[in-house]
């Protein structure tokens, strides 16, 4: 273990860049650092911010040289000279490196700010570097602040950060803020080359751009995990011996996985998940592959060809491709968002296995929603309904539509005599009778006086758990060309509330649509509140002019009852009071 950590340390100080063009990936930088050298416009603050290992350090020390160096040429120190030397090794006085996690407190800002006063001994500018300045205290950087108000002129601030939102914005304005970006994969495929020929040792190209993807934009990261397959693969490494030490899957495994997925083969799906697992590969390992995967099939599925891939090499593309193409943009969102959510229930538990299968098997579960976007186009661009298939319509909405001179409601001889009048009348409207499957597939008529057969069907479809908050509706009436208002009783605001409700509401558009072919909105209200003498006289016997119910008794009352499945609250006589004189 000794060993291998010293070869880390000389591999790290020996690649580490020393001049700006050194530094991989941050050109723009680099070059708006010479020139505010070269023409003497070098602020006394500097703000580094980038992701871990991206070259902010590294960056500070070569500003260090460049600001110090007695024989710097066009902004680049000459690495030769002592001060170059000991500000490389970091044991120059004049320049002080200060972690910022472990030297965090006020203290430790008041004794910088009591030396920053100190000229320096031999070099043109003091500087101060100081790394993951975020950790400071809130009275650190308040005590830093009067420095960056009014420093000396010989003193160079130099502010490295991964997490520049936690910096209070009172130093972010007095500070030259540079942000670091990611390093492509191709450049750090390049950088490793460049060690693997100095280091005497032959590397397989697709060895390179997995350690490089691994790496996700770090050069550190990338640089720290070569080294290691340095010491494990020996003078010859291939790419199974990277998937081995990093507990990783191939290409073409993931390819399978995927194509199991889109194929809903649920059974081998869970046999090569638990091939992947028996053979090494780690299970997180595994799932941040299967992310960085379906990420990379979003990107195709949206069409954006130029841009890099993440979780396989580019002589795979194609293969990607074809299962974009087949899977569609919306599957393959829904797929990306269930997998992301399995990986965070999937921290810190137990049974993290039986999270990752059961995911696979919700995504493997997933239709093609791509028909389902198409649909909702169609209703959008019509603005009608779209008929189901007939099999997939209940039983009591398959029935024909009825005439709204039907006469269901009457006696049967008055039935058969309008019957026959229409007969006689030879009504040109009246088609012949269908056969069973376009009567299968005839909507309700949606029109005024048939509201209660509405009212009927849709409690013969409705599901249990909406069933029992509809049947005590005490209304139902057709308010417009596609509008239904459904009333309840003052009593039953609960059961309105939740027919309100944007998903039980959608559920009542669609199924009402469905049984009359229309699009129809479904209105819910709640019964007015009348007062006792603008309250119509109610017959028990149904004729115009009879008595006022006096008890729950009464035999309309109770067919009421049982009718809507209510309850009686109370019952109030007829009002006794003589009219008022005028």
């Amino acid at each position: 273990m000794e060993a291998k950590s010293s070869h880390y340390t000389v591999l790290a100080r020996r690649f580490r860049p020393q001049t700006f063009g050194d530094v991989v990936g941050q050109q723009h930088v680099s070059q708006a650092l010479r020139n505010a050298i070269q023409s003497h416009r070098v602020a006394h603050a500097y703000l580094f911010t980038g992701t871990r290992g991206v070259g902010k350090t590294s960056m500070a020390r070569i500003l260090a040289k460049s600001l110090n160096c007695p024989r710097a040429e066009q902004g680049n120190p000459c690495n030769q000279c002592e001060i170059c030397q000991s500000i490389s090794s970091g044991s120059d006085f004049d320049v002080l490196e200060i972690d910022g996690a472990s030297n965090r407190g006020i203290e430790d800002i008041r004794l910088l700010r009591s030396n920053v006063n100190v000229k320096p001994m031999r070099t043109r500018y003091k500087i101060y570097i100081i790394d993951e300045i975020h950790m400071l205290t809130k009275d650190a950087f308040n005590a830093l602040l009067k420095t960056l108000e009014e420093p000396p002129p010989k003193v160079k601030f130099i502010f490295c950060t991964t997490e520049p939102n936690k910096v209070p914005d009172t130093i972010l304005s007095r500070c030259q803020r540079f942000d670091f970006s990611t390093i492509e994969t191709s450049s750090i495929v390049g950088r490793l080359q460049q060690i693997a020929e100095a280091e005497g040792i032959g590397v397989q190209p697709a060895v390179l751009e997995l350690v490089a993807r691994r790496g996700a934009g770090s050069m550190r990261d990338s640089q720290s995990l070569f080294d290691q397959l340095l010491a494990f693969g020996g003078e010859r490494i291939t790419p199974d011996e990277v998937h081995r030490l990093f507990g990783t899957a191939s290409d073409e495994r993931l390819i399978e996985l995927v194509d199991s997925l889109i194929e809903r083969r649920r059974d081998a799906l869970l046999m090569q998940f638990d091939r992947a697992l028996s053979e090494g590969v780690q299970l997180s390992e595994l799932i941040e592959q299967l992310l960085n995967y379906l990420r990379d099939l979003m990107v195709l599925a949206a069409g954006a060809e130029g841009v890099s891939l993440l979780s396989v090499s580019q002589e795979n593309r194609p293969e990607l491709a074809r299962q974009a193409t087949k899977w569609g943009l919306e599957t393959t969102l829904a797929a990306l968002q269930i997998l992301a959510e399995t990986k965070n229930r999937m921290f810190r538990v137990t049974f993290d296995r039986a999270l990752a299968e059961m995911g696979l098997i919700r995504i493997a579960l997933l239709d093609d929603l791509e028909d389902l976007g198409r649909i909702i186009q169609q209703l959008k661009d019509g603005g009608g309904s779209i008929q189901p298939p007939p099999s997939k319509l209940p039983a009591q909405s398959r029935q024909p539509a009825r005439d709204e001179s039907s006469t269901s409601n009457l006696p049967p001889s008055q039935s058969v005599s309008s019957t026959e009048k229409k007969t006689e009348n030879h009504d040109r409207h009246v088609d012949p009778e269908p056969d069973q499957n376009s009567a299968a597939a005839a909507p309700l008529v949606f029109r005024q006086g048939f509201e209660e057969s509405l009212l009927s069907e849709l409690l013969e479809t409705v599901d249990d758990t909406l069933k029992p908050h509809l049947r005590v509706v005490s209304g139902l009436a057709i308010s417009g060309p596609n509008l239904l208002d459904l009333t309840f009783p003052k009593s039953y605001s609960f059961s309105k509330q939740y027919c309100e409700q944007p998903e039980t509401a959608g559920r009542l558009n669609q199924l009402v649509s469905q049984l009359t072919g229309q699009s129809i909105r479904v209105i819910c209200r709640l019964a007015e509140q009348v007062s006792e003498d603008q309250m119509p006289p109610v017959a028990s016997s149904g004729t115009n002019g009879g008595p006022l119910v006096e008890s729950a008794d009464d035999p309309f009352v109770q067919q009421v009852v049982s009718v809507f499945q209510a309850k009686v609250i109370r019952v109030e006589g007829a009002s006794t009071a003589s009219p008022k004189k005028e």
